[in-house]
């Protein structure tokens, strides 16, 4: 496994018993766990593979309100109230720090698209701000591209994958949790119609409710319980440079590239685009994703091959006596795009020329799950009493994870939301509503 990830041992013994399962243990089902052990709540968290092993430890790392889509607004500035401090309400270091994004604007037309976002955004009182010309070459250290502005929020920030869904776990052990990786949930047990237990690989649990939080395996594990959800994933690539001081400090994006400082200081480099497989699913969500797939902007490369077969042989349905789809998939390792990665080096070294002499330390592909209209969700389902779902996060899941984690505990317990969970409920993908995308990825 290429990208650096802190372990997280396993409990030697699965639970009898807890109030709330959670399937999957990436920073949206960490984060969830955590936010319920500290109300007390008695938690199982059942990981397949390994904590963050999946997308939570192979993403930018970005901590952002800037560029949101305004439904998911809210949502965001509450994660990242949460970040500031997060480290210390955890008492583990999550590698946050309050660097300033920007997205760059290479001509007229893209500005003005920035600066219509900007002028929605207002009503939010983000700190996001417009510069001009040379202001943006000011504000990025060694930058040598010639941009006609960018959109920037000195406030926004950037935390590390690889430490932060650890370091959450561990804290909801330290509350109470019971966290048992290489364990598959199967499938869930229902009683007088509603949740009573989960079946896993090592035995059942009785429970009263389960959240699901499996990232790209949502849709999957859904399909057996007959649910329809819309998720497809997609590939995103990333390489990791040697540490550098002569970069800059704000986290940016513009026309394929992206970067960020780490914290051992090397950058994050992508190129921005992903790359979605043709797979069974996409032919079942076809109307779903069409138009994201006609947006401008949605980046999104579509390539045919062997994942088409390879899904196609998955089962949609199991016994709960026989091993799982999710037990021969401990954790999706992807081959990153070789293509996009060199795109990405060549963008980086002609935009900031002193990388020509820093090297490529590492590199690694991830799955991100996708919605059609690029919101997670966030909710409980009708007809199946004490079942939640909390996935789709369409790669914001990282930087929006904390104030997830707490919305979905607080669903789960009835409690007032800390943001109206309206617009990441899972019955908007049936109930008629518009599910289009409004902003960009």
């Amino acid at each position: 496994m290429p990208v650096l990830l802190d372990p997280v041992a396993s409990d030697s013994d699965l639970p009898k018993r807890a109030d709330v399962a959670i399937i999957g243990g990436g920073i949206i089902g960490v984060a969830t766990a955590y936010f319920l052990a500290e109300k007390g709540v008695s938690v199982l968290l059942c990981e397949k593979g390994e904590i963050g092993g999946e997308q939570s430890s192979r993403n930018w790392g970005w901590c952002r309100t800037m560029g949101r889509d305004l439904r998911e607004m809210p949502l965001a500035q509450e994660s990242l109230r949460l970040w500031r401090g997060l480290s210390a309400r955890i008492g583990a270091e999550t590698g946050f720090k309050e660097t300033g994004t920007l997205y760059l604007c290479p001509d007229a037309k893209t500005l003005a698209k920035r600066e219509a976002w900007l002028a929605e955004a207002q009503a939010y009182n983000v700190s996001s701000r417009i510069l001009r010309g040379a202001r943006v070459n000011e504000t990025l250290a060694g930058a040598a591209g010639q941009w006609a502005g960018a959109l920037f929020t000195p406030d926004d920030g950037v935390a590390e994958p690889h430490m932060a869904a650890p370091a959450l776990a561990h804290a909801a052990r330290r509350r109470g949790a019971s966290i048992v990786t290489h364990c598959a949930v199967r499938s869930i047990d229902v009683s007088a119609g509603r949740i009573s237990g989960i079946v896993t690989e090592n035995g059942r649990v009785a429970c009263s409710t389960v959240v699901l939080a499996g990232g790209v395996w949502s849709s999957l594990f859904c399909k057996s319980l007959n649910l329809r959800l819309p998720q497809l994933k997609v590939l995103a690539s990333v390489l990791r440079t040697a540490a550098t001081d002569k970069g800059p400090g704000p986290a940016a994006w513009g026309p394929g590239l992206s970067l960020r400082r780490r914290l051992d200081g090397g950058y994050t480099v992508s190129h921005g685009s992903v790359i979605a497989d043709i797979v069974p699913d996409s032919f079942r969500y076809f109307r779903d994703f069409l138009p994201l797939l006609k947006m401008e902007w949605s980046g999104i490369a579509l390539r045919g091959g062997k994942s088409f077969f390879e899904e196609a042989n998955y089962a949609r349905y199991w016994t709960k006596d026989a091993p799982s789809p999710f037990e021969r998939h401990r954790m999706l390792d992807p081959r990153p795009s070789a293509h996009d990665l060199k795109r990405a080096r060549q963008n980086l070294e002609a935009n900031f020329p002193a990388f020509k002499t820093v090297p490529t330390q590492a590199t690694w592909g991830g799955m991100i799950d996708a919605t059609p209209d690029i919101l997670p969700v966030i909710s409980g389902v009708t007809g199946l009493p004490g079942f939640y779902i909390s996935t789709g996060y369409s790669g914001h899941g990282f930087g929006i994870g904390p104030g997830a984690g707490l919305l979905t505990a607080q669903i789960v317990t009835n409690e007032k939301p800390v943001v109206d969970p309206e617009p990441f409920r899972f019955s908007r993908f049936g109930d008629g509503s518009d599910v289009r995308p409004r902003a960009g990825l």
